[in-house]
């Protein structure tokens, strides 16, 4: 297995055989305004696509967790070829069928495609009020025989169903939104230090890989800020935080941390 952020909350990964791109953002830097009611007037995304050889722009599979601007866009949109299989949540599908999207996947449960099974798991994004205003969120777990069970978390911070799915299907590797995304009222809508921190000592022998900072507005917490963070609680190097554009592999023989 690979992995590569490409940047925030978008992944490629080479898994099971198959190419597959994970809640794609493709604009250019600073296209779009500041999410509104939170900290500051940044425009998004603040920084731009890295440079890198992976065409991301052709995979064999497409995951979008939700369909908050941040993870789906109208560059992806337009950019991606209509006929790529994609895998969404249940409620999502007219956002991509009405873009011209022709292979449109709602995952219920479970759903295998080729030699990748897939489990759609459900989290929180946020508390209270702001929770239920952000809506359904999903994450996926993926299995392939020969591949390290891997658990994209998506947009959740930590509570019952992560925890729940990390104990279901026991996942090798982790991938966590952190950067505790906020707005001017409320607690955070993605993962603290604190919740990075919790998912770590839940699954103490995973690889935990942390993603979701320094490119949106309303991410507080920076990479940086998460790397001292864990250091407090004796858990400095335990957690992978990949900058924009670098990527980790993990086989059956790669030691888990």
């Amino acid at each position: 297995m690979k992995i590569q952020l490409i940047r925030n909350a978008t992944l490629w990964l080479e898994y099971g055989g198959l190419n597959i791109l994970v809640d794609p953002m493709l604009m250019d830097k600073e296209v779009m305004p500041a999410f509104p009611n939170t900290p500051n007037e940044l425009r998004n995304p603040r920084v731009s696509l890295p440079e890198t050889e992976t065409d991301y722009m052709n995979p064999d599979l497409v995951i979008v967790t939700h369909t908050h601007p941040d993870h789906w866009d109208e560059a992806a949109a337009k950019q991606l070829r209509k006929d790529v299989p994609l895998l969404c949540q249940p409620g999502d599908e007219a956002v991509f069928t009405g873009a011209g999207f022709t292979n449109v996947t709602a995952v219920d449960e479970k759903h295998e495609y080729h030699s990748v099974r897939l489990a759609r798991t459900s989290g929180q994004h946020g508390t209270g009020e702001i929770g239920e205003r952000m809506g359904k969120v999903s994450g996926f777990v993926l299995e392939a025989d020969e591949e390290p069970v891997a658990y994209i978390a998506g947009d959740t911070i930590w509570c019952e169903e992560p925890a729940e799915a990390i104990g279901q299907f026991q996942p090798e590797v982790i991938v966590v939104n952190a950067g505790g995304a906020r707005f001017l009222q409320g607690d955070p809508i993605t993962m603290d230090g604190p919740d990075v921190a919790a998912v770590k000592r839940h699954a103490p022998d995973a690889h935990v890989i942390a993603v979701h900072m320094d490119a949106i507005n309303h991410c507080m917490m920076s990479r940086v800020d998460l790397a001292s963070y864990l250091a407090s609680e004796q858990l400095d190097g335990q957690v992978l935080i990949p900058r924009d554009g670098e990527s980790f592999v993990f086989g059956p023989d790669t030691e888990l941390k």
